[in-house]
This record gives C-alpha cells, sequence and structure tokens, in this order.
C-alpha cells in the first residue's frame, strides 16, 4: 500500500520520504489539488492507497466509515516538512505495522 499526501502537507515528502515508503504521492501528483475531501477518499480507496493529512476530517470519516483508505493522522500544529519526515522516520514501523492490519482504519502519529 502507498501513501498519498493530503494538500494541507508539503508536495515535497513524497520524494524526501521515497527512500523508506517508495512510489508515495501527493494529491497535487494525481490532479488532486484543491479537490474536496470526498474526491481524495474516493481516489485514495479505488487506488490501494493511505491517506497521510494534517485534517482531522478524514479521521473522522475513517472512524466511522472503516477502510479504504487507511488514514494516517498528523496530529502536529505549525510544524516544518523536516518535521514531518522525522515523524514518518522515526514511526516507520508503526506505519508498516498498520497499513498490513487489515482492521485497522487510522494511526494518529504526533
Amino acid at each position: 500500500m502507498k501513501l498519498l499526501f493530503d494538500e494541507n502537507l508539503s508536495f515535497r515528502l513524497p520524494h524526501d520520504v521515497a527512500d523508506i515508503f517508495p512510489d508515495c504521492l501527493h494529491v497535487r501528483d494525481v490532479g488532486l489539488a484543491r479537490a474536496s475531501d470526498d474526491e481524495v477518499w474516493d481516489y485514495a480507496t479505488s487506488h490501494d492507497l493511505a491517506i497521510v493529512s494534517k485534517d482531522a476530517d478524514f479521521h473522522g470519516r475513517s472512524v466511522l466509515r472503516g477502510p479504504p483508505p487507511k488514514v494516517i493522522w498528523i496530529r502536529r500544529g505549525n510544524c516544518s516538512t523536516s518535521d514531518i519526515e522525522q515523524l514518518l522516520r522515526l514511526r516507520r514501523s508503526d506505519i508498516e505495522t498498520f497499513l498490513r492490519d487489515p482492521i485497522a482504519s487510522f494511526l494518529a502519529l504526533s
């Protein structure tokens, strides 16, 4: 399962973490810049992608609907792209375990 970074995260992140999460994408890479949450959700579902977002709406949606798609919720306030990259690297094992779990719908990272 690949990661799909939401618009509220830097478009540079897929490149920055490609060594540990290959083939991840940003919404703007797939023509979803400024897309609605519904459109992002539907795209992720149909392409077997996990959404990575700072948007609490995706967390709420994952609780109500369950997977797919899976949601990785970044629970950090104002922070740099580098901070997000380091968080993803630090929690790599947790993310990989979460992505393999057929029942888990969201993972909160802070």
